[in-house]
């Protein structure tokens, strides 16, 4: 048989790569004569740079020393490039939520490491780049991000307002432009951001009020950071209630209006990048799975499209997961006896399910 494993990411335990390679050794502990292939999967969020790094053929990691974290210190930065000159990179990596080590800052985070890590892969060569939004500590529209690639907010002299990041409220509100002459160029090929987001930057549905309260927004902070978000986009221009605008803080909307962006759903560009259709296709079964399964895992995430590329590929799929209501679905939580347990060993007990699926499929075929 050959089998293909390709699931995402067990949150808070255990990464994508880490979980295909301890479901395809339980596979084969039982199985040891059927082709294996791991191919960890993500959603354009928090593990797309791994995951592509993993599997994507041909891809290499590039590093960026030192770039600027979400509250200011240094992190280290990372990008890969494909072999078609194409460059990933994931904002979580300079600019996510749990670099802040709780100590979550709804106000002042900054997108500015991402911006670095792109002027860096622009320096390689770049010709188009793919930027997973998600996992960010930031509302800061993308600012930081723009401003580390020459964007500038100006005054009414039109001069620079200096260290706008510090305080990007105060700058906005002296601010009359901002100022893209310095900005640097997309690269030939164009930006795509891979987000399952479909949010706007304002509103009710907008980037303040939907994700402020996950970076630590309350209800003093949230009409700051809209009124905030509400001045960057009077001074970008562009659509503001575009899908996707809101994603990573707004981030999404500094995209689409600061560099011309445009917006892709994660997941399937992520599985192309991976060839998984065309592993699929000659394919006896798919085996994938997530840290909770439920109805919201077909809406958009990993495990929902590689499942729906198996579909169309004819191939049956079974699914595991941490904890889940479906019947259908293997639970490490039912392997282990509790659901603690399973999260203190993840990948014992991934390999456990590896095993229970293989040894399923040798009674069906026996």
């Amino acid at each position: 048989m050959r089998i293909v494993v390709a699931p995402d990411s067990f949150k808070g335990t255990i990464d994508a790569a880490e979980a295909a390679e301890a479901l395809a050794a339980g596979w084969r502990s039982v199985r040891s004569a059927d082709e294996v292939r791991c191919v960890p999967m993500a959603d354009g969020g928090e593990g797309t740079l791994s995951a592509i790094v993993s599997a994507g053929p041909g891809a290499r990691l590039f590093d960026v020393p030192d770039v600027t974290g979400p509250d200011g210190r240094p992190v280290p930065g990372h990008f890969a490039l494909l072999p078609d000159g194409s460059v990933v990179v994931e904002l979580a990596v300079a600019s996510g939520l749990p670099l802040l080590g709780g100590e979550l800052r709804p106000l002042t985070a900054t997108t500015r490491g991402t911006g670095e890590t792109i002027a860096a892969a622009l320096d390689a060569g770049a010709s188009r780049l793919l930027i997973g939004l998600g996992g960010s500590a930031s509302t800061d529209g993308g600012f930081g991000l723009l401003s580390a690639l020459g964007g500038r907010l100006l005054d009414e002299a039109g001069q620079e307002i200096p260290d706008a990041e510090s305080d990007l409220d105060a700058a906005l509100e002296l601010a009359v432009s901002f100022d893209r002459s310095r900005l640097r160029s997309a690269p030939p090929g164009g930006v795509v951001l891979l987000t399952d987001v479909t949010n706007p930057l304002l509103g009710e549905r907008g980037a303040a009020a939907v994700y402020g309260p996950q970076k630590g927004a309350g209800e003093p902070e949230l009409p700051l950071l809209e009124r905030r978000l509400t001045r960057l986009a009077e001074l970008l221009g562009g659509d503001p209630s575009h899908p996707g605008a809101g994603a990573a803080g707004g981030t999404g909307y500094g995209l689409l209006a600061g560099w011309g962006a445009v917006v892709e759903p994660g997941a399937p560009a992520v599985a192309r990048l991976l060839g998984l259709p065309g592993l699929l296709a000659s394919a006896d079964l798919l085996i994938t799975g997530e840290g909770r399964y439920d109805a919201t895992s077909l809406q958009g995430k990993a495990v929902g499209e590689v499942v729906r590329l198996a579909d169309a590929a004819g191939v049956p799929a079974a699914v595991v997961a941490g904890e889940s209501d479906a019947p259908e679905v293997l639970t490490l939580s039912s392997l282990a006896g509790s659901s603690s347990a399973a999260r203190s060993e993840p990948a014992r007990w991934l390999r456990r399910a590896g095993a229970a699926l293989a040894e399923r499929s040798a009674e069906a075929t026996g």
